[in-house]
C-alpha cells in the first residue's frame, strides 16, 4: 500500500502534513518500547484541523506511517537540523520526552535506516517534489504549508512553555520577504493566540530543502502548540478550539497564496 496520500487541488498551495500518520509496521512495532507503541510524538489530528484546506482547493499530502517508522522531516543523511540542542533523529531513538524509543538492542542498524528511507521517506519526497512542479508550472509560483503540532510543554526540546503559534521560515530564507511580512501582520492583528516567528521551530528540512522563493517555491512551516485545538492530556481533538483556530489558519493560507502571486 501506498506510504502516503496525495490530495490534488487547484490552487497554488501545497499542505504538507509529515508526522500525522499513526501506523507502524508489525515488524518494527514488536521492537518498541510499549509506551513508544502508542506513537507519542504524532502530531496529532493535524489532518482533520487541515480538512478545511481541501475544501479551498489546496492540495494536501498525509503520509501513512508515524515518524517512528522513519521521519520525513530530516535530512537522509541525518544531519542535525539543529545543532546542540535536543532534537530526534531520522529514524528516532529518543521519543520527545527523552526516553528510549527501542527495547534494548532492538534499534535499527545503517542498513534498515537506509531501506526505511527508500521504502517510506523516498515515495513522500517523490510525491511532494512533483506536486510541487504541477503547482509552479500551473501557477509561476506555489506556497508550500509545513503543518505540524507539538505539545505546548516539552522539557527535552525546549525551556518554558511554547508560543500557539510559531512560524518557521528558516530565519527567512525559505520564502519571500513578502510573504513572511503578511503571515506576521495577520499574526499580529489578532490576540487570541501568542505567536512567534522563528524561535525554538525555525523549519524542518522540508521547509529549508524546498523553500526557493527566487525558483517560485515558498516554504513556511507552522507549528501549533497542540492545546490550540485538542485536549493534550488526553489526546482528544476539541471540535470547538479547532473550529476557533480555522479561521485563522485560513487566513494565514491565503495571505501567504496572495504575497506570493
Amino acid at each position: 500500500m501506498s506510504a502516503c496520500t496525495l490530495h490534488r487541488g487547484d490552487l497554488p498551495l501545497l499542505v504538507s502534513l509529515p508526522h500525522d500518520g499513526i501506523e507502524v509496521p508489525a515488524d518494527i512495532a514488536a521492537r518498541l518500547q510499549p509506551a513508544a507503541r502508542a506513537v507519542p510524538d504524532t502530531d496529532w489530528f493535524v489532518s482533520r484541523l487541515y480538512a478545511f484546506a481541501r475544501e479551498l482547493g489546496a492540495s494536501v499530502l498525509v503520509p501513512r506511517y508515524s515518524r517512528y517508522v522513519v521521519d520525513l522531516n530530516r535530512p537522509p543523511d541525518d544531519v542535525s537540523l539543529y545543532p546542540g540542542q535536543n532534537t530526534t533523529g531520522l529514524c528516532p531513538a529518543v521519543r520527545f520526552d527523552g526516553e528510549p524509543v527501542y527495547l534494548p538492542g532492538q534499534a535499527p542498524g545503517a542498513d534498515e535506516v537506509q531501506a526505511r528511507v527508500e521504502t517510506y521517506w523516498r515515495p513522500y519526497h517523490v510525491a511532494l517534489a512533483e506536486e510541487l512542479a504541477r503547482l509552479r508550472e500551473r501557477h509561476g509560483r506555489v506556497l508550500l504549508w509545513e503543518g505540524h503540532s507539538i505539545r505546548g510543554t516539552v522539557p527535552f526540546l525546549f525551556e518554558g512553555r511554547l508560543p500557539d503559534l510559531n512560524l518557521g521560515t528558516a530565519a527567512g530564507s525559505s520564502c519571500a520577504p513578502g510573504v513572511q511580512a503578511r503571515l506576521e501582520a495577520v499574526l499580529a492583528a489578532q490576540a487570541d493566540y501568542s505567536w512567534v516567528a522563528n524561535g525554538r521551530f525555525k523549519g524542518g528540512y522540508i521547509t529549508r530543502h524546498y523553500g526557493r522563493p527566487a525558483q517560485g517555491v515558498d516554504a513556511v512551516q507552522l507549528e501549533l502548540a497542540q492545546s490550540t485545538y485538542m485536549d493534550e492530556d488526553a489526546v482528544r481533538y476539541d471540535e470547538g478550539k479547532a473550529a476557533a483556530l480555522q479561521p485563522l489558519l485560513s487566513a494565514l493560507l491565503n495571505a501567504g497564496m496572495s504575497a506570493a502571486g
